[in-house]
């Protein structure tokens, strides 16, 4: 295993590569009680709260690190009491954590250094970044990252669970284009993988979720990705259907350098939206393609025959695309869930829009295949509500359960780990056997005592 040594020195971690960058751990480290917040501290409902502000996070103590320094530090101070730890950077799937009262709750936001490296076309990312802090600075070279939908994602928990771009059915998740992770281990190590050096863990948390280490920075590919076409198709909710329907008819014959999604927004009637559209329901059709205009142009003629009251398609620059799927730009208390779909036949979209409900804030179909087809369905769906009181938060609920239920005969036996909500899913249901296998054994060497806490565990 590749560690830093405990000498009482300042030591090396490397990656085996000619002129490999270098990272020094000195051993002198902040006392761990100055990096953790307790129940009876100021500050301590601002430290425990996650992203999504319906999960009430309770752990034994949250610890704020500012280096990878002192993560070594509080894993060493938690293990010695016997105390696990969960690694958090913003908390969007912070439901699925469960009870974290015998758990210190690592929150790595202040962790924040970015570097990109345009020549070998990589980034470098602490373990606190945000998507919107690497897209840009990638597009001052020209260079594209396989961000999510929301500027405001953490990047390292993004790809721990594999990580879905609009670029997905081109170039694969996010996981599979991560190149390296420093982490610190159940034993307090700060150690490197990547394809060469602890390889089996790296593969494992290529896609495996945060069940290994607490991650304090990693590396990934960047890509250029040459012209952008992007944008909404817009039609009233009423015909949302008919949409639906021929969506579903269009979108197999796409080319892998073409993404779409089938969406129903509700505005909200509330500050933050554009006036005209506050309070509005719409079926929008969400297109991406890598490529010229001609070619987007030919590939959408067949939706926008259609007749959509508002077209927004057109040429988009890299940094921009982080905004173009609209998602709240705040923490919001939400509940929601996910489906992976075999198929959408006339009959779904039916039962998808019999069982709507009034209450979802927004429900997705997302066109996978090509280089996620491993994903387990070509169709992947998630649906979302405000939780803003208890009633609300039952009717949104309500509503999710009826449409899973509506579309369980079309669903597939697997769901995509970043959008299992839910905390107690079946492993079956997030990897195949033999990944899970191979998961289960890299547990066990690594963390054979069960310290490291994630949001969908490994036995």
């Amino acid at each position: 295993m590749v560690r830093v040594a405990d000498d009482g020195s300042s030591a090396r971690l490397t990656t085996g590569r000619p002129a490999a960058r270098t990272l020094r751990l000195m051993t002198s480290m902040l006392a761990p009680p100055n990096l953790l917040v307790f129940s009876s501290d100021d500050g301590w409902d601002d430290a425990r709260r996650a992203w999504n502000l319906a999960v009430d996070q309770r752990p034994a103590a949250v610890a704020l690190p500012a280096t990878a320094q002192d993560v070594v530090a509080v894993v060493r101070y938690a293990r010695e009491r016997g105390l696990r730890v969960a690694g958090q950077g913003t908390g969007h799937n912070a439901g699925a954590l469960g009870s974290l009262e015998d758990t210190v709750l690592i929150k790595t936001h202040r962790m924040r250094g970015v570097e990109i490296d345009a020549r070998e076309r990589r980034a470098r990312v602490e373990a606190g970044v945000l998507w919107q802090e690497v897209v840009g600075p990638a597009a001052e070279h020209g260079l594209a990252a396989l961000h999510g939908s929301a500027g405001d994602v953490g990047v390292v928990g993004y790809t721990l669970g594999g990580g879905l771009s609009f670029y997905a059915r081109q170039y694969g998740t996010a996981a599979s284009r991560a190149l390296a992770f420093e982490l610190v281990t159940a034993d307090g190590e700060l150690i490197r993988a990547d394809r060469h050096h602890n390889a089996e863990l790296f593969r494992a948390m290529c896609g495996g979720g945060g069940a290994f280490g607490i991650v304090t920075a990693m590396e990934f590919e960047l890509f250029d990705l040459g012209p952008i076409q992007a944008g909404h198709l817009w039609f009233p909710l009423p015909r949302g259907r008919e949409v639906f329907k021929a969506w579903s008819a269009w979108v197999p014959a796409l080319p892998t350098h073409a993404t779409s999604i089938a969406r129903v927004v509700r505005v909200p009637d509330s500050d933050g939206p554009p006036e005209h559209l506050r309070g509005t329901e719409w079926a929008l059709v969400q297109t991406i393609v890598l490529g010229g205009g001609a070619e987007a142009d030919a590939l959408l003629a067949p939706m926008r025959a259609l007749g959509p009251v508002m077209d927004t398609t057109g040429t988009m620059a890299a940094q921009d695309m982080i905004h173009l799927h609209m998602d709240p730009p705040s923490p919001v208390p939400a509940a929601g869930d996910h489906q992976m779909l075999g198929a959408l036949p006339a009959e779904a979209v039916d039962a998808l829009f019999d069982n709507l409900g009034e209450h979802l804030l927004g429900y997705q179909v997302i066109h996978g295949g090509g280089a996620v087809a491993h994903l387990g369905g070509p169709y992947i769906t998630f649906g979302v509500g405000i939780t803003a009181t208890p009633e609300l938060e039952a009717a949104v609920r309500s509503d999710l359960a009826a449409l899973r239920d509506a579309l369980a005969p079309w669903a597939t036996e697997r769901e995509y780990l970043n959008f299992a909500e839910v905390p107690g899913r079946e492993p079956s249901r997030l990897w195949e056997a033999e990944t899970y296998a191979r998961l289960r054994a890299v547990k066990r060497a690594i963390d054979p005592d069960g310290v490291i806490v994630s949001n969908h565990p490994i036995a």
